[in-house]
């Protein structure tokens, strides 16, 4: 990832041009794995929601050079999960003829996608954005305070054991968790600030 991501918006500017390896790389970074999920949580098997997903990159690299930013026709997550939707559709289409596949009609994404699916999807995106970020300030920061952070905030360990086990005070612990908690949230407000996506 490069040492000052360009907002969302501009990275996806940035895709329609094949030679630009950075833009798709950090662009697949960040949504293969939101599109596996979409495709396991619909009974796919992991190779097959990874199928799903290369389907969806190629349908994107096809059409996103007519992509335009604009907030009146809604987010580009919106559109990269419309695609996604559609090449589950064809997937299991393709798969299940002459199978009598046990797929129902919702199962198969024909439905549009209802709003606790969107919850889910944005909570997804969301954990994606968090980890992109925390990955990108982890070496900014001591090993200790990183594994005080980590152990305490995301892992819910209690800040007491964590404090023994890493010989440090209570209030190292919460003053690393600040600094830490205060960066992550600096990085992906200046990656959302002028957000399409």
């Amino acid at each position: 990832m490069p040492a000052n991501p360009e907002t969302r918006e501009s990275l996806i500017l940035r895709l329609p041009s094949a030679s630009d390896a950075d833009a798709w790389q950090e662009f697949i970074a960040l949504y293969e794995p939101l599109i596996i999920r979409f495709a396991r949580r619909r009974g796919l098997q992991d190779a097959d929601a990874r199928e799903i997903a290369q389907n969806v990159f190629i349908s994107v690299a096809k059409a996103v050079d007519r992509w335009q930013p604009d907030r009146e026709r809604g987010k580009f997550r919106a559109w990269l999960f419309r695609i996604a939707r559609n090449q589950l559709i064809n997937w299991v289409a393709k798969h299940s003829r002459g199978r009598g596949s046990g797929w129902t009609h919702e199962q198969n994404g024909a439905e549009p996608i209802d709003s606790s699916q969107q919850e889910a999807l944005e909570l997804d995106y969301r954990r994606e954005i968090f980890r992109l970020a925390a990955a990108h300030v982890r070496e900014s920061f001591s090993e200790n305070s990183w594994d005080a952070f980590w152990r305490t905030s995301v892992l819910g360990e209690s800040i007491d054991s964590v404090a023994a086990s890493l010989g440090i005070s209570q209030g190292a612990i919460y003053i690393a968790r600040s600094r830490i908690t205060a960066r992550i949230k600096l990085v992906v407000e200046q990656w959302e600030h002028k957000d399409a996506i």
